[in-house]
C-alpha cells in the first residue's frame, strides 16, 4: 500500500496498520507531510479538523491493535513480548499494561477495552509478589493509572463506566497499593528506600536513593490523600521532598536550584553535584512546577523552586553544538564542569518549560522551551528511521572519522542507536500544540508516529528496535514497555484530538488537569492556573 494512501486515514487505517511504511529518507514518507500540509492548506482557510479526525483514529487503531495482541495473549501479565508472543513480568505481575492503558482507553473513548480493565483491576492482589518492586516505577505506572481512571470516570468521562461498582475499586486499589508501599519510607530520615521485597517487608539494603525517585512521588501520594481525606499518605512523600527542596550540603548545589543525583538515606544529605535534566534526575524537576498546577495555594515553594532550577538552566545548561549552533540541547554537569550529551528521555524538557512559561505567564520560559522541541524534532529528523536515539552527544571531542559527517550535518552523534519506544519528544510536541497553537507541531507529532508504526510494529504489538539509523531500525529487541499505551499513544492521540477539560490548557484557558510523569491526567485540587 503506498504511503499517499494515509491521507484517507478514516477508511484506510485498518489496511495500512498491516504493513510497514516507507523510511523518512524514501520521497514516498516526505510525500506524507508535504500531503497533509498541502491538505490543512487548502481546508477551511487552513483549519484541519477532518485531517485531525482521521489521524487520530488512525492512532487509536494502533493502541487497539497492541491492546488486543498484549490482552488476548498476557492477561494478568505485566507485558507482551511482540515478536515471540510470550508474556514477561519485569512490574510485579499485576498486570502493568493493563492499568497503564486504562487513561489512554478512556481519552480515546474505548468503552469495552475501559470495561475489560476495570474487570481486571479489580482482582489484582497489591500485597505480594515475588519481584523486586520499584517504589518509583510503581507508583507512576500503577498508582497513577488507577487514581487517573477515578478522576476521568468520576468526572468528564463518567459515561464510559458500566459498573459504578468497579470505579469505586480504583480508589480502593490505590490505597490497597500505597499501604503495601508504605513500608518503603520506614527509614531514619523518612526518605524511602526504592527496591522493596514484599514478602519479608525489607528493601535491597541500598543506603542511597536518587533524585528522581524520592521526587517523583508526591504528585501521586499527595493526590490519594486528598482523594480519601487520608493526610498519611501525602504526609510521608512531603517528609521526604523536604530534603530535596532544602538540599545540604550547599556544595552540592552547583547552580541555583541545580543538585546532584544521589542522597543519603539516613541523613538526607546530597553525596554529588552531578545532574541535570537527564534520566535519574529529570522528573523532580518535571514536578517542581506540576506540582504548583495541582494545587497553587498549597505549593509555591515548589513552583519557586522550579523557577530557579530553570533560570540556572537557561543561564548554565544552553548548549548549541558548534556544527549546527540554530539547534538547542542541555548540557548536564558534574560539579561545575558541563558534560555535552543527552538522552531521549531528557526531551520531555521542552514541554516542561512551555508548561511552566504558560502557568506563570513567562514568555521567556515558553521560547527557551520552543527552542528545546525545536532540538529534539532534530534527533527524529536526522535519522534514518525517522526515530530518535536513546543517547547522544554534540561533545567534539568524541567526533571521529566514523560519526564526522552526521555530526557536521545534524549537530549531534549517535552514542547509544536504540529506540525503546520512548514517548519523550511526541509529549514535548503536544505541549508546544496546546499552549501555541501552532499546526506545525501536530505535523511533527504525526510525521514522528509514522515512524514508529513503519519501524517498531512486529507481530501483535511493537518492539523496541536495535538501531534508529539503520535500515528497518536494525533489529527487534522483543520487548513492549507498559508506558508504550500510557504515553506514546495517548499523547499521538491528544495531539489531534479535540479540546477536552483533561488536555493541557490552551489559548489562555486554566489547567484542569495535570499529566503526571507517565502521562496519566490528575484532577487539580487548588485554583487552576
Amino acid at each position: 500500500m503506498r504511503l499517499s494512501s494515509l491521507l484517507q486515514l478514516s477508511t484506510a487505517a485498518s489496511v495500512v496498520y498491516g504493513h510497514r511504511l516507507p523510511f523518512p529518507g524514501n520521497p514516498e514518507y516526505q510525500s506524507l507531510a508535504l500531503g497533509d500540509r498541502a491538505l490543512r492548506a487548502r481546508q477551511n482557510g487552513g483549519t484541519n479538523s477532518t485531517m485531525e479526525q482521521q489521524r487520530a483514529a488512525a492512532v487509536k487503531d494502533a493502541f487497539t491493535f497492541a491492546w488486543n495482541g498484549y490482552f488476548t495473549t498476557c492477561k494478568g501479565q505485566d507485558e507482551l513480548e511482540p515478536v515471540t508472543n510470550t508474556c514477561t513480568n519485569p512490574r510485579n505481575n499485576w498486570g502493568a499494561s493493563a492499568v497503564d492503558a486504562l487513561s489512554t482507553a478512556l481519552v480515546m473513548e474505548s468503552q469495552p477495552i475501559v470495561n475489560d480493565i476495570l474487570d481486571y483491576i479489580a482482582t489484582i492482589d497489591y500485597t505480594t509478589t515475588a519481584t523486586e518492586v520499584s517504589l518509583f516505577e510503581t507508583t507512576i505506572r500503577y498508582m497513577a493509572g488507577m487514581l487517573s481512571g477515578y478522576d476521568l470516570l468520576k468526572g468528564p468521562l463518567s459515561s464510559l463506566g458500566m459498573n459504578a461498582s468497579a470505579v469505586d475499586t480504583l480508589l480502593t486499589q490505590s490505597k490497597s497499593l500505597a499501604d503495601s508501599l508504605s513500608f518503603a519510607f520506614n527509614t531514619s530520615t523518612g526518605i524511602p528506600s526504592n527496591s522493596l521485597n514484599f514478602t519479608n517487608q525489607t528493601d535491597d539494603g541500598s543506603t542511597t536513593n536518587g533524585l528522581a525517585d524520592i521526587g517523583t512521588l508526591c504528585l501521586e501520594w499527595q493526590h490519594l490523600s486528598d482523594l480519601t481525606g487520608d493526610p498519611s499518605y501525602g504526609d510521608l512523600v512531603q517528609k521526604a521532598e523536604t530534603y530535596l527542596l532544602n538540599p545540604l550540603p550547599g556544595f552540592n548545589e552547583p547552580f541555583p536550584g541545580l543538585v546532584g543525583t544521589n542522597v543519603n538515606i539516613s541523613n538526607g544529605v546530597f553525596l554529588d553535584a552531578t545532574g541535570g535534566w537527564n534520566g535519574g534526575d529529570d522528573s523532580f524537576y518535571e514536578y517542581l512546577i506540576k506540582m504548583y498546577v495541582y494545587d497553587s495555594s498549597r505549593y509555591s515553594n515548589y513552583s519557586d523552586r522550579w523557577v530557579m532550577a530553570a533560570d540556572s538552566t537557561i543561564k548554565y545548561l544552553t548548549s548549541n553544538p558548534a556544527s549546527r549552533p540554530d539547534l538547542t540541547f542541555l548540557a548536564s554537569y558534574v560539579d561545575t564542569t558541563f558534560v555535552n550529551s543527552s538522552e531521549h528521555l531528557t526531551c520531555f524538557d521542552g514541554g516542561n518549560f512551555l508548561l511552566g512559561g504558560s502557568v506563570l505567564g513567562r514568555q521567556d520560559y515558553v521560547d527557551f522551551g520552543l527552542a528545546l522541541v525545536n532540538g529534539c524534532h532534530d534527533l527524529y529528523n536526522s535519522t534514518l528511521t525517522g526515530i530518535g536515539p536513546e543517547t547522544f552527544s554534540w561533545n567534539t571531542t568524541g567526533v571521529d572519522s566514523t560519526n564526522e559527517a552526521f555530526y557536521n550535518a545534524n549537530g549531534f552523534y549517535i552514542t547509544e542507536p536504540l529506540y525503546d519506544l520512548r514517548p519523550e519528544v511526541i509529549e514535548s510536541f503536544y505541549y508546544a500544540y496546546r499552549i501555541t497553537g501552532n499546526t506545525m507541531y501536530q505535523d511533527w507529532a504525526w510525521e514522528a508516529f509514522v515512524a514508529i508504526n513503519a519501524t517498531t510494529r512486529v507481530g501483535q504489538g511493537f518492539s523496541e528496535i536495535s538501531d534508529v539509523n539503520a535500515a528497518n531500525g536494525g533489529s527487534f529487541d522483543n520487548v513492549q514497555e507498559s508506558f508504550l499505551f500510557a504515553e506514546v499513544m495517548k499523547y499521538s492521540y491528544l495531539i489531534h484530538a479535540p479540546d477536552s477539560v483533561f488536555q493541557v490548557a490552551g489559548n489562555g484557558s486554566t489547567n484542569q488537569f495535570v499529566f503526571n510523569t507517565e502521562a496519566h491526567p490528575l484532577k487539580v485540587v487548588g485554583p487552576p492556573v
